[in-house]
């Protein structure tokens, strides 16, 4: 796992043993986790009020109820110095894009506004769990050598066929014609050789793993880790896979050793996740 040629949050390119498990075809689903909220009565974190210290350093009208929602410009902006997101009061799961919103015409979409406690809930309910970044990259990377850059091969767009939800065209204002801008349905592109969907692009997926600034690694000079990244809105948690916005031009984490840090109680509207479950070993 991992990778040299990267981010520097990726290295180092490491082999890691993991254990037999199942996981999920598919991103949890709006129709799934609206049975969890249905069955269970669960209010998200997006649909309340932060308390302290979990809003430690947000500002006073971003402790909720609401969540972050992607606001692409509508002229020209510097891709580097652009900040695309509000935080949009009443914002949530079953109302993506805030107030008047729904999920109606979205069932097999992936759940998004979903923070780290609310995966952990909808687990805890369907008698799952979340996957480790090292389960999760597995998966991603199933059937291909380590030289694979894509959880497909070695080309993002092979033979000119779109293998992921991701930006097409300059990110942020000038998608191409065939850019969705948003979610899609699960399983509406190619599956990787493990037959998994969405494991790249769509939404980013949480995992149980706390984040470091790089992969810890035991090495025969002893155990290497980096410093963990300041801790607001407590743990700060990886996330897989990258989402809708990955472009070629910014934001490439379109890739199974990708990998960025969030902070648990945070939630956006390109933020889901999957389940696993432990295998029973043969005898």
């Amino acid at each position: 796992m991992g990778s040299d040629s990267a981010y520097p949050e990726e290295a180092p390119k490491h082999v890691r043993q993991v254990e037999g498990f199942s996981i999920g075809v598919t991103p949890v689903t709006n129709l799934a986790f609206a049975r969890f909220v249905v069955e269970t009565n669960y209010v998200t974190v997006a649909e309340r009020v932060l308390p302290s210290p979990v809003s430690q350093g947000l500002d006073a009208g971003a402790r909720g109820p609401g969540s972050a929602v992607f606001a692409p410009p509508t002229q020209a902006a510097d891709v580097a110095e652009g900040d695309w997101w509000s935080f949009v009061a009443g914002a949530c799961w079953h109302a993506p894009q805030g107030p008047g919103s729904s999920i109606i015409d979205k069932p097999q979409h992936p759940a998004v506004h979903v923070a780290f406690p609310d995966a952990l809930a909808y687990c805890e309910w369907a008698k799952v769990r979340l996957p480790t970044e090292i389960e999760w990259e597995f998966a991603a990377r199933s059937g291909l050598d380590s030289d694979s850059a894509f959880a497909w091969g070695t080309e993002l767009r092979p033979e000119g066929r779109i293998m992921a939800n991701h930006w097409h065209g300059e990110f942020p204002f000038q998608p191409t014609a065939d850019n969705r801008g948003g979610t899609s349905s699960v399983g509406e592109f190619p599956p990787n050789q493990a037959g998994l969907y969405d494991m790249i692009g769509n939404v980013w997926e949480w995992t149980s793993t706390e984040y470091t600034e790089r992969h810890i690694v035991e090495s025969c000079c002893g155990r290497v880790e980096a410093t963990d990244p300041l801790q607001q809105g407590g743990r700060v948690m990886t996330l897989k896979g990258g989402s809708y916005l990955c472009s070629e031009n910014y934001c490439s984490r379109y890739r199974p050793s990708a990998r960025i840090p969030q902070p648990e109680y945070f939630s956006a509207s390109h933020i889901g996740f999957r389940v696993v479950t432990d295998s029973q070993r043969s005898k």
